[in-house]
């Protein structure tokens, strides 16, 4: 998971023109109206183009500034409520300095399905059928033919499909943010699994992942705010987020983490000894241990991310992607750090239209200890919602265009930064 709307008027206040008073002089003589000047009204004197300048210059200052104050009177008394971030995690500066580095996917990149696959969030790819699952925001999950690109209307949820999962038997798991958690059969025959815990409804059901132990781990990214809605969850400032676990054979529902800023991708490590989740408004994923020693705790997998991550998916060969929605600009910093600020922005997109803050979103690649070795961004690009390696390509998920981009890394690889060589 951006409206128009008119300007705040700006009020002037009205201004008298001062009258000029003509005056007969005739008492007096040519030679004396010839060497004195003429006689002005000690009540109304002269003005000048320099006067009636400034006079517009102040009124103008005036009203802007009571337009200002109007505005910051009205933002005090909204109701939304804006709090602090703890400051042990603003301290947590991103990491921009990465090993290597493409800033211009865009140069080179294709648009696949330009067109029939709107707003498509998440990809799973297929190997045995050689497709690739999207979920698109008219409820769509779609098929696209990796050879050729073909586009395949597959199966409508009749929500808002976003997160996607592939079984061990070929069924496909959907985390719907409308509508819980859904199992898709090969038939295309849709049922839901789950749609709350512990009494409380899922708001924004967002990414799922199926272990081999028939376990599903998902994420409810805000049991407050709805996918429309995403951006308040995160200027709000407060964790509604929680991390789950849907039992396929006892069908329980169980909540694992909660009070999470905003939870997002989910990914099985090859092994199975762990599964990732993502927090977008922390910039970080952390880890949940199912096996071993650690079984049942939680450590953080990466964090300190150039940008706010998304999705999360592992490759096959030995490397995760991480989409990243977009960089901690400097506007997103400074909006974490003051809540004033983020509760205007939430002002602004309420009445008016948010300012863009977003730029140079792509994907992350890191290892399987959470090593940052590479970045594929653009200054153009914001909202990328997957980045996932298929084959040479990388296809990037889009939650506002109306197409996939893929770019071939073989062609356009990222490539060392300065400081690394």
């Amino acid at each position: 998971m951006e409206i128009g709307a008119p300007d705040p008027l700006i009020y002037l206040l009205p201004i008298e023109q001062a009258s000029q008073t003509t005056y007969h002089l005739g008492s007096l003589s040519m030679a004396e109206s010839t060497h004195s000047p003429a006689p002005t009204s000690p009540l109304t004197p002269p003005t000048t183009a320099t006067q009636t300048t400034t006079s517009w210059h102040r009124v103008l200052l005036i009203s802007a500034v009571a337009t200002v104050v109007l505005a910051l009177l009205l933002v005090q008394f909204d109701t939304f409520d804006a709090v602090q971030y703890p400051p042990n995690e603003l301290a947590n500066k991103p990491m921009f300095e990465v090993p290597r580095v493409n800033p211009r996917v865009l140069h080179g990149s294709e648009k696949i399905g330009e067109g029939q696959l709107l707003g498509p969030e998440d990809i799973m790819y297929d190997s045995k059928l050689g497709v690739f699952y999207t979920s698109c925001v008219d409820g769509w999950i779609k098929r696209v033919t990796v050879n050729d690109s073909v586009v395949e209307d597959w199966v409508n949820t009749g929500g808002r499909p976003l997160g996607l999962a592939l079984g061990y038997s070929g069924e496909v798991y959907v985390a719907d943010a409308y509508k819980g958690i859904l199992k898709i059969t090969k038939d295309a025959e849709i049922e839901v699994l789950t749609d709350e815990a512990e009494g409380v409804k899922f708001a924004t059901t967002d990414a799922v992942a199926v272990a081999k132990n028939g376990v599903l781990y998902f994420t409810d990214a805000s049991w407050k705010y709805d996918l429309h809605n995403f951006v308040l969850d995160i200027l709000e400032g407060r964790p509604y987020g929680r991390f789950m676990s849907y039992d396929l054979s006892t069908k329980q529902t169980k909540v694992i983490a909660r009070d999470l800023y905003y939870a997002n991708g989910v990914e099985m490590s090859p092994d199975q000894d762990f599964v990732i989740f993502c927090e977008t408004a922390m910039l970080r994923c952390k880890r949940y241990y199912i096996q071993g020693e650690k079984a049942g705790s939680i450590d953080v997998f990466i964090h300190r991310l150039p940008g706010m991550p998304d999705n999360i998916r592992y490759d096959g060969e030995g490397h995760y992607w991480i989409a990243i929605a977009t960089e901690l600009t400097f506007e997103w910093d400074l909006a974490r750090k003051y809540p004033y600020i983020r509760k205007f922005l939430a002002f602004l997109g309420k009445y008016f239209q948010r300012p863009s803050m977003e730029r140079n979103a792509g994907a992350v690649v890191v290892d399987l200890d959470g090593k940052l070795i590479g970045r594929y961004y653009d200054p153009e690009l914001k909202f990328v919602t997957t980045g996932i390696k298929i084959g040479e390509h990388l296809y990037l998920g889009n939650l506002m265009k109306s197409f996939i981009m893929r770019l071939n890394l073989t062609h356009y690889p990222a490539t060392a930064t300065s400081s690394t060589e």
